[in-house]
């Protein structure tokens, strides 16, 4: 299962995760049209290999694995993609 960015992310959107990813899963990154506008960052659920390597550079403590999470959370993450 994939990680999700959750509630903790809202207003922080700090992107040393964006930075840590080794397939660049989590969007929008700081130089990406759009990336003020949104709340918090999100992890596309198929590109994430769920190596983990963004949940300990995440200041928010706002990363987790999905199936940790209500579906809600995973969904939003996912929704985000499909725009």
């Amino acid at each position: 299962m994939p990680y999700v960015i959750a509630e903790p992310c809202i207003g922080v959107k700090d992107t040393a995760c964006v930075d840590a990813c080794p397939v660049d899963a989590i969007h929008p990154r700081g130089d990406e049209p759009g990336f003020g506008a949104e709340s918090q960052l999100y992890i596309h659920p198929e590109d994430c290999i769920c190596c983990g390597a963004c949940v300990p550079v995440c200041p928010a403590a706002a990363i987790f694995p999905a199936e940790d999470l209500t579906a809600s959370w995973s969904q939003r993450n996912a929704d985000w993609y499909q725009r």
